[in-house]
């Protein structure tokens, strides 16, 4: 690439990122804290279930509805609630805009696909959290799994399911280990130790969540395949695989510890990230 075209590349990077209006930018960073909040909690939980101390394994939901069940804890689960609207909000303003990065138009669109199926997670979070705290009077429903079960080619669609699961499992594990994620660091702002401890906090937790990643999608791909294997289909449901191998519960502590320091890593986004890199 020429300098000319490196300059008007960079120019345009620019300009989509100021696009952006500086209060979903703040609620987005409010979103990074939210997500890490939950994501601690999860570790938390299964800390505490494999140290068998009453504690059990559990999804970001889980995490949530426990949090609601404590004394003032609809006040904790409304603020995580509006932080992972505005979580899922920035993806979705990620996914119209495109990554900043990326000079593929294959990246391009992949990374596009990622980032709103990410903001409709967490959109969907975001209304399971309310649900918590507000007056409800839904029964329960069947998985998802077991509804697209259902369908037409319906294994062969939750096996594709699994195979993107492990993928981002494995990008995400790729992610820990180049440390590619410093660049979205605003490392001007940042001293030496708060550079180092994110490092290490996003190597570990990135690694940890993406295992979990590809322990969930491989699972998955089996229940697509194996009508009588049940598989609970989020984090918990990984967890709880992970619990049952042998030296499972030393295996979920480490994973759990590792989803803490993913959250602590989450923290450290919503306070240093560069919101003008997508």
């Amino acid at each position: 690439m020429s300098d000319k075209n490196m300059k008007e590349t960079v120019k345009n990077k620019a300009d989509k990122a100021t696009d952006v209006k500086p209060w979903l930018r703040g609620m987005a960073r409010f979103g990074y804290l939210s997500k890490g909040v939950v994501y601690i909690l999860v570790g938390v939980l299964s800390v505490l279930s494999a140290v068998g101390v009453g504690g059990k394994t559990t999804d970001t939901s889980g995490a949530i509805a426990s949090v609601a069940s404590k004394p003032f804890g609809n006040v904790v689960v409304w603020l995580v609630a509006i932080g992972l609207v505005g979580y899922g909000a920035w993806k979705l303003v990620q996914a119209a805009k495109g990554p900043s990065q990326e000079d593929s138009k294959l990246k391009d669109v992949m990374m596009r696909i990622t980032f709103l199926v990410s903001g409709i997670i967490y959109l969907s979070l975001a209304y399971k959290s309310f649900k918590n705290v507000l007056p409800s009077n839904s029964s329960g429903s069947s998985s998802w799994l077991s509804t697209i079960l259902e369908m037409p080619l319906g294994e062969w669609i939750v096996a594709l399911i699994g195979l993107i699961i492990v993928v981002v499992g494995i990008r995400e594990i790729y992610n820990g280990y180049t440390q590619k994620f410093v660049k979205k660091f605003k490392l001007s702002e940042m001293n030496n130790r708060e550079i180092n401890l994110g490092k290490k906090v996003g190597r570990i937790g990135l690694f940890a969540r993406g295992l979990t990643f590809v322990v969930l999608g491989i699972f998955v791909i089996m229940t697509g395949f194996t009508s009588h294997l049940q598989v609970k289909a989020g984090l918990d449901g990984a967890l709880q695989k992970i619990a049952q191998q042998p030296f499972g519960q030393w295996m979920l502590g480490i994973v759990a510890i590792g989803l803490i320091l993913y959250g602590v890593f989450q923290l450290m986004k919503g306070k240093n990230r560069n919101m003008s890199i997508y």
